[in-house]
């Protein structure tokens, strides 16, 4: 990994949203955090009945500059991106312009033998059994490869399993969904998102991280070692419909606001979204997240202290991030950070959210 040192002072500015002593702890949780985890800087924004309750910006968007982390500073979101692929996928669906159960073949040219009974669905819920590129070589965004160069690429890998036998999470399943998208819409990827995702809900500061364009308010990555700060590796992969998007807490807000009505998705979509993948022998897809976790199309279905959750988390070089929903208890938590430590903004959503749950002397009133 290519790391370019930083020299900068971390200072916690925080703006805050009201919340009472609840949001005071909140915040001595994140600030504690940050300081254990060396994490450059976090915003959060928590939500209760789709309305913000608590938002915390603390700590740096970009060292070199010294600028604090605000409202409208764009983090790379990485697997989060999933959630939207699926709805492009759903969106059309909707359309008749396609089924989760037809064959991948049908919409991608040159699809290899071995890839003939992969449905749509396979690749939504990671039982496809294609081999991902996160081992691979030839990936690489610098590479800028086409559609037909990424599939011929990825052909010349055997498949794992056969589609349906097992589940093992498949970043390049989720770039080929972008490409099923682009192909059945003539559209280009980011001008779908933008046309019935980001423009409708007004997510003014979400699009693809290009490290070549520019993006105003972009945070930097950081890798933290050795008691110092780096850039992050500039060499990346090029995860396009996988984990590209990069955004900021109050435009995830608002998509995820949108997913409690029908303003984006029919009910009926949603049910399939977020209803758990089977496997051949009528299995829940087991996740490895341990308990009866699962998977839907582009979220793990879990269950934190007994509360439903419905969640996904991202990492990228210098980045993690977390979008969790507890449908039963109205409460939505979305941690965005630039660190390395990739089960960071995961883990802390989930110690948020546990400030959030009724105590069982309250459950019982």
């Amino acid at each position: 990994m290519k790391l370019f040192k930083v020299v900068a002072a971390i200072g916690l500015a925080v703006v805050l949203l009201a919340g009472g002593a609840r949001g005071d702890s909140v915040d001595d949780l994140i600030k504690s955090e940050m300081q254990k985890h060396h994490v450059a800087g976090v915003a959060c924004l928590v939500l209760k009945d789709g309305q913000p309750v608590k938002a915390f910006y603390g700590g740096q968007a970009n060292l070199e500059w010294n600028t604090p982390v605000a409202t409208n500073t764009v983090f790379e979101i990485g697997s989060i991106s999933k959630q939207f692929a699926a709805a492009c996928i759903l969106l059309l669906a909707e359309e008749g312009k396609l089924s989760v159960d037809d064959n991948i073949s049908k919409y991608l040219p040159h699809t290899p033998p071995a890839w003939a009974n992969i449905k749509i669905r396979h690749l939504l819920s990671h039982t496809s059994g294609i081999h991902s590129y996160d081992d691979l070589e030839g990936f690489e965004f610098r590479q800028h490869l086409t559609q037909a160069q990424f599939i011929s690429l990825l052909a010349r890998h055997p498949v794992d399993f056969s589609p349906g036998k097992s589940w093992s999470y498949c970043n390049a399943g989720y770039n080929l969904l972008g490409y099923i998208v682009e192909n059945v819409s003539g559209e280009d990827y980011l001008a779908f998102l933008q046309k019935n995702i980001f423009g409708p809900l007004q997510m003014t500061n979400t699009t693809m991280r290009d490290p070549i364009q520019v993006i105003p308010h972009r945070a930097a990555g950081y890798v933290y070692t050795n008691g110092s700060y780096f850039n992050r590796d500039y060499d990346i992969t090029d995860l396009f419909a996988a984990g590209s998007i990069a955004s900021s807490v109050s435009d995830l807000a608002k998509w995820d606001t949108a997913l409690a009505g029908e303003r984006l998705l029919d009910e009926s979509s949603k049910q399939l979204w977020w209803a758990p993948a089977h496997l051949n022998n009528g299995q829940p897809v087991p996740t490895g997240h341990g308990g009866g976790n699962t998977y839907g199309m582009g979220w793990f279905l879990e269950s934190l202290d007994g509360h439903k959750t419905i969640e996904h988390g991202g990492v990228t070089s210098g980045f993690s991030a977390a979008n969790a929903l507890f449908p039963d208890d109205h409460l939505t938590i979305i941690v965005l950070s630039n660190t390395d430590e990739g089960s960071f903004a995961g883990a802390l959503a989930k110690e948020i959210a546990s400030l959030y749950f009724p105590k069982a002397s309250q459950a019982h009133q």
